[in-house]
Formats: C-alpha cells, sequence, structure tokens
C-alpha cells in the first residue's frame, strides 16, 4: 500500500517540527576551530558543517523510530517506539544464546534465526530473573497477530554491535517465551548501490530473516515502494526549509570562530 496521504502528512509535520525547534534553539557551542578554519578557509561551509552535525544529533535515531510507528500505524494492530520487552531470562537460556553466538562468531556454524529462536525456546525458562539491560525494543509492532520487535543501530557499527545486537535479539525471544519475530535494522545502505557489505557482520545475522537495511525495512513495514515515497517525503521538507537553512548559515558564518 505504501504511503498514504495521512501518512506523508504526519511525517512531514514531524520533521517540520525537528528542524523548526532547530532553527529556533541553535547556538554554536565550538566557537574556535583554528585548524578546520585555516584548512577549509570558508566560514560558511564551517557554519553549515556545524549546524548539519547539530542537526544529526538531534534527530539521533529516534526520528526513525517516529516514522516507523507512523509508517505502521494503518496496517498493525500496534506500534510502539522505545518498547518495553519485559520478561525473565533464566541461567540455562542465557547458556544456550552464548552458546550460539559463539557458535557464530567461530564460524561453527551459520545464522539462522528461525533454528535459533527454536533453541532458545526449548532452554528451561525456570528460576529466570528480570534483565534491565537489554529490555527495551527501539520499535515493536504486533500485525496479524504477529509480534515484531526491532533494534535499529547506525549504518556503520562498531565490531561488537552485530555480537550485542544477536544476543538482545535472542534474548527478546527468551523474555517472551514464545515465537516472535526479532530484527536488526539499519534504515538505509550507506554502500548503496552495491549491497550491505561490512566486516563487522562477521556472519551473525540472517539477512531478510533477522536483519533489514533500509528499503528491505521501510517496504517491510509499509508494503511496496514505501522507501522511494519516504525518501520523496523528505525531499519535500528539504526544499520548504532551504532558504531559512541557508540563511542560518549565513547567520552563525558571521560569529568569530577563530580566536588564535
Amino acid at each position: 500500500m505504501a504511503l498514504s496521504e495521512n501518512q506523508k502528512q504526519q511525517i512531514k509535520k514531524l520533521l517540520s517540527k525537528k528542524i523548526e525547534a532547530k532553527l529556533k534553539s541553535y547556538g554554536r557551542e565550538t566557537t574556535s576551530m583554528p585548524f578546520l578554519a585555516r584548512l577549509i578557509q570558508d566560514n560558511e561551509k564551517i557554519a553549515a558543517y556545524s549546524f548539519i552535525h547539530s542537526m544529526a544529533t538531534t534527530l539521533g535515531m529516534s526520528i526513525y523510530e517516529d516514522v516507523s510507528v507512523i509508517i505502521a500505524s494503518e496496517t498493525a494492530e500496534e506500534a510502539f517506539r522505545n518498547y518495553g520487552v519485559g520478561g525473565a531470562i533464566s541461567n540455562s537460556q542465557r547458556a544456550v544464546i552464548g552458546s550460539i553466538v559463539n557458535g557464530l562468531r567461530n564460524g561453527e556454524r551459520k545464522a539462522n534465526i528461525a533454528e535459533e529462536t527454536q533453541e532458545v525456546l526449548a532452554a528451561s525458562s525456570n528460576e529466570g530473573v528480570f534483565q534491565k539491560s537489554g529490555s527495551i525494543a527501539d520499535f515493536y509492532m504486533k500485525r496479524d497477530n504477529i509480534e515484531y520487535y526491532f533494534e535499529i543501530k547506525t549504518v556503520k557499527p562498531n565490531i561488537d554491535v552485530f555480537e550485542k545486537s544477536k544476543t538482545k535479539l535472542l534474548e527478546w525471544v527468551a523474555r517472551k517465551r514464545k515465537p516472535i519475530k526479532v530484527f536488526l535494522v539499519f534504515p538505509y545502505n550507506p554502500y548503496h548501490p552495491k549491497p550491505y557489505l561490512r566486516f563487522t557482520e562477521s556472519g551473525m545475522m540472517n539477512s531478510l530473516n533477522d536483519f533489514l537495511v533500509g528499503e528491505e525495512y521501510w517496504d517491510f513495514l509499509g508494503g511496496e515502494d514505501t522507501f522511494p515515497q519516504l525518501l520523496q517525503t523528505f525531499d519535500e521538507v528539504g526544499k520548504e526549509f532551504k532558504e531559512r537553512l541557508n540563511t542560518k548559515f549565513k547567520e552563525i558564518a558571521q560569529e568569530k570562530i577563530d580566536s588564535y
């Protein structure tokens, strides 16, 4: 079904609110960049870099969580960001999860989330203890009576992220004590048009079954053509704010940034 007009307007409203707030509140914290200033030789470009970096920090990963809720809300029975998974984890479940992750890391087995889920569910859940760490899913939805839990990460993670994420996904299965769908998500592919290939992945994930990148993720939530329509929506908001952002860059550039 892709994006409805209502969803597009909700996303535009969300983005506009974020940009408006940044335009009103932004004040450059760093007033001296002596090395960069001498290399770039362009106050306006440095001002733009400073503002864009601050904007990216403000949006963070939360913007993708918010947009996920908007997209999923029209087809899912439930859709929430920062969702508490709850539940307890037993020593037996931890041992099974540790064995799975070690086997994947050492190349002794291939990633297969369906098999891994069954192994975790077969482990005894007796004497489980609540574990605060890893108890929050970035995004959760329930669709056609199936529960989906998503961990959304930055697109170029450190080497330990895949291993930690795999552990967390399997712990979610242990917490719920029933078959659920769990995914690690990257909101876009930084290597496009080439496939997402990163040395840190190390065979931990099973593509499309517990690992979604860019278009795979957005189309999974909203249906075919959701991703290009989402990009178009971002583009339209960007064009609406282009002149005001350029004015802001010039304003920031008037501040002296090199006190040496």
